[in-house]
């Protein structure tokens, strides 16, 4: 087996300070690439730069590393300490103090690092390790001496591990996506190949790692100037179509709703469909709508309320007082309650008028108009005119005379069909389909399109302007890069773009990775010199261009299937590339909505075909059971793609796969292809790259981090012993684990961190082979590895305690609730995207029902793992379909007290306060107690026999305290003996840490533990 020097990233990795910057950086805007374009599941340049540098560095540790390296980079630390502490050094202001401390002690003359000092070769891999993780912060991203250290860094490896002097590392992504990657390679030094089968991809690429580091800031400034005559010749042409109030306000924004007729008996009134009144919700300002029922009329009228010193006044006439007014909506998943008459019209019925009209966006009811002021800050609102009404008439007609005058191969307006999406998975993402929004066009009012096709008119006519420019490169970029400007526009300026109350400026279609419906909208003014105009769009672009054009040297990029990459072998030094995640994201389907557009827009000479209707989906690498891919067509284009990146790295080349998909059948199929094509899996590190606060990340096992899986081309046939990878695996996962935990990974982040060690063992072969001369398949070797997890983390939760003397109930317990478990992320924070009929019906699910839900397969694994079985434990798990669900402590109550006891409790006797009653009344409600059966001196008198099981004894505690018996309590816990059991307190200790804070669970179980003192335990 050919020896080469481990990299950094095969040893350590400091990803708990890595994470924290991926975190942070989700909240960084100006010059970041996600304001260049939208992409889906971009992965944060923190984690991406971090990555690449580890990937590619020598762990001078290593015996095997190059001594040229460990002297060079030596030099380099070393300088770099001593410009830290230099004065007026501005590196001081962005370096976290711990590692600050230590440059300090560094740069000392007499502390100064010895490359050939073994005993100094430590220090310089924790200097290298200090250095990339405050390399991650945003803030140094573009520091010259930050810069300027990595690419040293970076060269010296390259060269010391046998590169040819003067080249560059070779970093290819041939799932380029939305750049990140591929733009980390260049800024760290490294050359960079980006491709991607979609165009729009592609395109991204071509700006972030062409256009912008040849050009640069004069890049930028032909943006800006080009920009400034489109937006000026716009405003001449839309002028007419956006008017200016007659006090000289500016309209930024016009708030529409869809509307049906109510299927009410006799009613017939036109219903305007809402989510909620407000307009403005915020701390200190408060504005919303008063709907006024005219049945005579078969409508309803608006009047604009706000808050006033703690009452809601008439905005037009503050002497009115409104008494509690309300802003429940109209709408309410899906199905319509109708203002005159009271009437709920059903979401089918809601669908199919909506669908009649193409979704009914033209014919929705204009309910209020936002404005600015020159003279006064903040946002106004009024009701809407005749001058507003006229306008969006006189845009329809407008529209409608260029469509009839319009010649070319393509339709003005996009006329191809939008996703259809159903099935399972993302394929959920798309409901616009069920109200009749089959075309592009139908996504769009008729004023939307016609400012959209006046845009892309005058980028064309840039085009005819720069058509005998002397550098044909610079005229494509310029051109390029206001279509994405166009592209942002196109995002604010469509029918599925809400109205963000707490912020007061609009969103676009894209709030999550889904092409949703949404009833009433937000329609920007392009040209109003507000937030999701076009002058924001093009300083967007702008800022990106001027943020980026530091790295050096440029990249390459090509469409590409990744299936069939078009590189030689053992060409390229590193594959580090973020593949599909299975069936979570519909990339195609997603940027079909650019595509369109760009295609109507791009200059021709760019290289990149738009030729196709829409973007490619036959060869997408991902699952999709309506267009008949499933796990096996999954499992063998990644098979393929992955055998194509370890056919390109040369033999001690480095790969780097970043999965997060939730479902251990994705990570299967993504692990079975990469074992299958011959990589060698020496490591995994789960970075922190989401926000804890995420829909899906409650009380659900969805991945906070992206879990980055080190690999190594396989170099040999041996053939492994099924007994020696079974003695090694334990020791590897106790090891791993607790390093795991100390960096704040827990939970399914912790289970699918430790694939990488696992896989180690059993990647390096070939084949593993049983005794018998069976092979060992990959999936029963992952039935393991979820074993040994799950008794390694057993260990962890109970640390002084013996695990085996634990019931299975409990040990299913403690190990699925801290497979839920996110470690040190606050999860209070629920805020998403509002969402609407089938995403409104679906998310919710879980928290309504209650519980803690895991993919059952997923559940199984680990019950299998502790030896329990799922199917004898009914009282306990509920399985439905895919999902298994872990029952809260209070639908238990029933199984644990006995039928008749659990329905016939009675609350405590006595005098007590009001405040005091109503929160027993509540917690009965919690138990499925009514009042009406509270009859008896339940639990006072009686006390319920013990459980069979530790859990069932603590749950039976946690209902008698919750249901305020503490007599029971204190009988069932002393007189019955259910305290002196030792494993009983060891058990309900554990489960304090493990349920979620805020939850009943935890409460309760809290106060059982406060009342062990007290009893002489």
């Amino acid at each position: 087996m050919t020896q080469y020097p481990k990299r950094l990233i095969e040893v350590d990795l400091p990803i708990k300070r890595i994470s924290a910057h991926a975190r942070r950086e989700k909240s960084i805007r100006h010059g970041h690439i996600s304001t260049l374009h939208i992409w889906w599941a971009r992965r944060p340049l923190a984690a991406c730069r971090a990555v690449i540098c580890a990937a590619l560095w020598p762990d001078p540790v290593d015996e095997n590393c190059p001594q040229s390296f460990r002297d060079l980079a030596t030099e380099y630390i070393n300088n770099f300490a001593k410009k830290a502490i230099a004065i007026n050094s501005d590196l001081s202001k962005n370096c976290s103090t711990e590692i600050w401390n230590k440059w300090q002690v560094l740069a000392k003359p007499e502390n100064q690092l010895n490359s050939h000092n073994p005993q100094h070769w430590n220090i310089l891999r924790n200097s290298l390790l200090d250095f990339i993780s405050d390399f991650a912060n945003w803030d140094n991203s573009t520091q010259p001496d930050y810069l300027e250290t990595s690419r040293n860094l970076t060269q010296a490896a390259h060269e010391a591990l046998g590169g040819i002097p003067g080249t560059k590392p070779l970093v290819v992504d041939p799932f380029a996506g939305g750049g990140s990657i591929p733009l980390e390679a260049l800024r760290v030094g490294a050359d960079a190949f980006a491709s991607d089968i979609n165009p729009v991809a592609v395109l991204l690429n071509k700006v972030v790692l062409e256009y912008i580091p040849k050009y640069g800031q004069q890049l930028a400034d032909e943006v800006r100037k080009w920009g400034q005559w489109v937006k000026e010749e716009a405003e001449k042409e839309l002028a007419q179509f956006y008017p200016k109030d007659a006090d000289g306000s500016t309209p930024i924004a016009y708030l529409w709703a869809r509307t049906i007729i109510c299927e009410g008996p006799g009613c017939g009134a036109e219903v305007p469909l809402m989510r909620s009144l407000y307009l403005c919700k915020k701390s200190n300002r408060n504005i919303g709508l008063r709907i006024i029922p005219k049945p005579e009329e078969k409508r309803v009228d608006f009047e604009i309320i706000e808050k006033h010193k703690n009452k809601w006044v008439v905005s037009d006439n503050p002497e009115i007082e409104v008494k509690n007014p309300s802003f429940d909506g109209t709408v309410k998943r899906g199905s319509a309650t109708c203002p005159c008459c009271g009437y709920t019209t059903p979401v089918a019925s809601v669908r199919i008028q909506l669908k009649a009209r193409q979704g009914g966006a033209n014919d929705a009811r204009l309910f209020c108009v936002v404005t600015t002021r020159t003279s006064q800050q903040g946002r106004f609102y009024r009701l809407p005119n005749e001058q507003d009404l006229e306008a969006v008439k006189n845009a329809s007609i407008e529209l409608k005379k260029r469509v009839n005058q319009h010649t070319g191969n393509l339709s003005l307006i996009p006329d191809e069909p939008t996703p259809k999406g159903g099935g399972s998975g993302a394929g959920r993402a798309f409901s616009q389909r069920n109200y009749g929004m089959d075309k592009f066009h139908d996504l769009f009012t008729h004023r939307q399109a016609l400012a959209l096709t006046t845009l892309v008119k005058l980028v064309k006519d840039v085009e005819k302007k720069l058509a005998d420019s002397q550098d044909k490169g610079l005229a494509d970029a310029v051109q390029t890069c206001l279509s994405l400007a166009i592209d942002r526009q196109t995002d604010k300026l469509s029918s599925l773009g809400r109205w963000d109350v707490s912020r007061e400026n609009p969103q676009g279609i894209f709030g999550r990775q889904a092409i949703p419906m949404l009833w009433d909208f937000s329609e920007v003014n392009p040209i109003s010199g507000s937030a999701g105009d076009l002058k924001t769009a093009l300083e967007w672009i702008i800022d990106v261009c001027k943020s980026n054009y530091s790295l050096n040297n440029t990249g390459q990029t090509q469409q590409a299937n990744a299936a069939s990459h078009p590189l030689p072998n053992d060409f390229i030094q590193g594959l580090i590339t973020d593949p599909p995640y299975y069936d979570s994201i519909e990339y195609s389907d997603l940027s079909d909505f650019f595509y369109v557009w760009l295609k109507r827009t791009l200059p021709k000479t760019i290289g990149i075909p738009f030729n196709d209707e829409l973007t490619p989906k036959e060869e997408e690498c991902i699952v999709n059971p309506i267009r008949g891919k499933d796990k096996a067509y999954f499992e063998q284009q990644m098979g393929k793609a992955m055998a194509e990146g370890c056919r390109i790295v040369s033999p001690e080349g480095i790969g780097v796969i970043v999965f997060a998909h939730k479902s251990t059948s994705g990570w299967e199929a993504q692990l079975q292809a990469m074992v299958d094509a011959g990589w060698t899996i020496t490591g995994s590190w789960a970075i922190d790259t989401e926000m804890g606060s995420r829909l899906r990340a409650m009380n659900s096992a969805a991945l906070a981090s992206s879990v980055h899986i080190v690999c190594r081309p396989r170099n040999t046939n041996d053939i492994g012993d099924w007994r020696d990878v079974l003695q090694e695996l334990p020791q590897r996962i106790h090891e791993w684990m607790p390093r795991l935990a100390s960096e704040g990974v827990v939970g399914a982040d912790a289970i699918f961190a430790c694939l990488g060690p696992a896989l180690e063992i059993f990647s390096r072969y070939s084949s593993v082979e049983k005794a018998s001369g069976e092979l060992v398949t990959l999936k029963e070797y992952l039935e393991y590895v979820w074993a040994a997890v799950s008794k390694e983390a057993l260990s962890m939760i109970f640390s002084n305690a013996d695990t085996t003397s634990f019931e299975e109930d409990a040990r299913l317990t403690a190990m699925w609730l801290w497979t839920l478990s996110t470690g040190n992320i606050d999860n209070s924070d629920t805020s998403e995207t509002e969402t609407d009929d089938e995403d409104d019906e679906t998310s919710s699910k879980t928290s309504k029902t209650g519980g803690y839900t895991l993919e059952f397969d997923a559940a199984r694994k680990i019950a299998q793992g502790l030896g329990a079985h799922l199917e004898q434990l009914t009282r306990l798990v509920e399985v439905k379909g895919s999902t298994a669900r872990l029952l809260p402590v209070s639908e238990r109550t029933q199984y644990l007290f006995g039928k008749e006891e659990a329905q016939t409790p009675s609350k405590t006797k006595g005098k007590k306060g009001k405040k005091k009653e109503a929160e027993q009344l509540n917690l009965f409600a919690v138990l499925g107690i009514t009042e009406e059966e509270d009859n008896t001196d339940w639990g006072e008198k009686t006390v319920p026999q013990m459980g069979n099981t530790t859990l069932d004894r603590i749950h039976q505690s946690m209902i008698l305290f919750a249901a305020g018996r503490s007599e029971a309590l204190k009988r069932f816990l002393v007189e019955e003996g259910a305290g002196n059991d030792q494993r009983f307190w060891e058990l309900a200790q554990a489960l304090s840490a493990l349920y979620p804070t805020g939850t009943d669970e935890k409460r309760w179980v809290d106060g059982v533990l406060a009342r062990k003192k007290g009893l002489g335990f």
